[in-house]
């Protein structure tokens, strides 16, 4: 424990340039996606584009690959909300059953990866990766339309991030992917509380 400490401020002391701005737009993002603001595609295209780099720099391909998926999904919700904006900008919610079949399906996807890439990567991390890519993938889906359980995912994806960025030597991101479980239930608080809202609406007008 009395190693860790000089340790953890030597790791953040020698964080990159690149790997701050990264982390301050993708804080910007969440917080910004939280209070449901379509800028919050533009800082996620910007700091994605930077983790992608960085990623690939210490071997972790599948955060690499995500990170390039992240930047096209920036496109892809950016107008998905403008849309929104003219129309059904609600939040919807997707049954307990739809997420029971989802999330061992994602998982056995992220297992088949991480075997596939045995014989590619020389990374010790490749489940965890992989797993957290794969759910990823769909959970930015579910942000894009506004799914409320998106937030949900996000808590247990950015513990699982903080964990493997941690080892990996990327310890502001890991701070970062900590600060963001206090996001996600910040985030998923606020699109409950709309999500309320709406279904009290809906049941007045019926």
């Amino acid at each position: 424990m009395t190693d860790f400490i000089p340790h953890f401020f030597e790791q953040i002391a020698a964080t990159s340039l690149a790997e701050w701005v990264a982390v301050v737009l993708a804080l910007a993002y969440v917080w910004l996606a939280a209070r449901q603001n379509r800028w919050c595609w533009l800082c996620a295209f910007i700091s994605t584009a930077i983790y992608t780099w960085l990623f690939w720099q210490v071997t972790l391909p599948f955060q690499a690959i995500l990170n390039l998926y992240y930047m096209v999904m920036a496109g892809y919700g950016y107008y998905q909300w403008n849309r929104q904006a003219a129309g059904d900008d609600r939040v919807h919610s997707w049954p307990w059953y739809t997420h029971a079949m989802l999330v061992p399906g994602l998982l056995l996807i992220a297992w088949g990866l991480s075997l596939w890439a045995q014989g590619q990567f020389n990374s010790e991390h490749l489940l965890l990766d992989a797993s957290i890519q794969v759910v990823s993938v769909v959970t930015t889906v579910m942000v894009a339309h506004k799914v409320l359980q998106n937030w949900l995912y996000w808590i247990v994806i950015n513990l699982a991030s903080a964990y493997l960025y941690a080892q990996s030597g990327l310890m502001l991101s890991a701070c970062l992917f900590l600060g963001y479980v206090g996001f996600a239930v910040f985030g998923y608080a606020q699109w409950l509380k709309q999500w309320k809202m709406q279904e009290h609406d809906a049941r007045a007008y019926r």
